[in-house]
This record gives structure tokens, sequence and C-alpha cells, in this order.
């Protein structure tokens, strides 16, 4: 809880600072662009063989690039990840998405996100245990302008999994089938136009 809320208190205040430095920069979108962030979320499993438990807090981090299809609709690829330490144990969920970025108006930064592709889990018990599946992501966000060519962006995204089958790393045989994980998070970036 504690890291929701610094991750929420930073969103804002550096929202408002962005806020003044955004009026001197046009919104304008064309060819290359590229971002990267971190942030908080947190994440929940279920499988055939356990019951879905409370919901577990975690940094995320995101690394998204593509190109420019005209002003209102990007196209790209979106890496987005949670992970979570306890007791000397790091559990971490990804997705991996082709995804589509709309911005309803030309001249403002809003935008709402959709992909779909690859969802992966992994625990570093020993041994481990992972596996891999089919996910999506949806999502939205606002690209802050603070220079030219550079924006502040605050996002929210919620990622789906569904992994099937996790199997132990050592080759050791199945962990569990039906693994089904989602994530929720809070992040704030930085964007290159």
């Amino acid at each position: 809880m504690r890291g929701m809320l610094w991750a929420v208190g930073t969103l804002g205040v550096l929202s408002l600072a962005a806020r003044d430095a955004a009026a001197q920069y046009p919104q304008t979108r064309r060819g290359f662009w590229a971002g990267f962030g971190i942030g908080y979320g947190s994440a929940n499993t279920s499988c055939n063989d356990c019951v879905s438990g409370p919901r577990v807090g975690g940094y995320t981090a995101w690394l998204k690039a593509g190109g420019t299809l005209n002003p209102s609709v990007r196209l790209g690829v979106l890496a987005d990840g949670w992970s979570h330490a306890s007791s000397g144990v790091t559990e971490r969920m990804a997705n991996l998405t082709a995804s589509v970025f709309l911005y309803p108006r030309v001249s403002s930064g809003f935008f709402v996100t959709g992909g779909a592709g690859f969802s992966d889990y992994r625990v570093d018990t020993a041994p481990s245990i992972a596996g891999t599946g089919w996910g999506f992501t949806v999502g939205l966000g606002y690209d802050l302008r603070i220079g030219g060519a550079l924006s502040l962006t605050p996002v929210a995204t919620y990622g789906w999994g569904g992994v099937g089958d996790l199997a132990y790393g050592d080759g050791g045989g199945l962990y569990t089938s039906g693994w089904k994980q989602n994530y929720l998070d809070f992040s704030l970036g930085l964007t290159f136009h």
C-alpha cells in the first residue's frame, strides 16, 4: 500500500509540474517513437489446483517502441511487466504485445492502447517454475510534452495472461495447469518522439 501511495503521489506532482511545460510544445506525432517507464501495481493469479488469493503489490516497468501510422494512430510493441520479492523469492509476470495506441483528439496527448501477444510467468524458487502462454494488455495514458521531442507519460495498464501449464525449470515436469494471471499498474515514463 505504501508503494502505491508513493507512485500516485509522484505521478500527481510530476503531472502538475509538467503541465506548464507541456503548454509550450504542440502535440505532433510522426515517425519512430520509443519510451520506457516504472511504477507500482498489484497482481493476482489462479490455476486449476488453486484458488485466487488476494492481490499482491509489486514494482512494474514497461518498454515500448514503434512507428506512426497517422497523427491519431501509432503501432508498436509493448513489453510490460510486474515483479514482487518476498522472503528471498522473486515472482515475475510480463506481457509482450503488438499494440495500437489511439489518440482520439490529435491536439491532445491522451491515448488509449490495446494489444495481444505473449504472457510469461516466472518464480525463482529452487527449482524455478515458469510458463508462457497468450495474453493481452489494455491501458490509457497521456503524453505531457516537456520538450519538442520528449514527453512525460503517466500510464495505467491492465495485463492479463492465459499461461496454461507451469513447469519446473529443471525439467522436473508439470507444476500446475490452467494458470491465469493479471496485473494492474500505474507508472510514469518518458516517451521520445
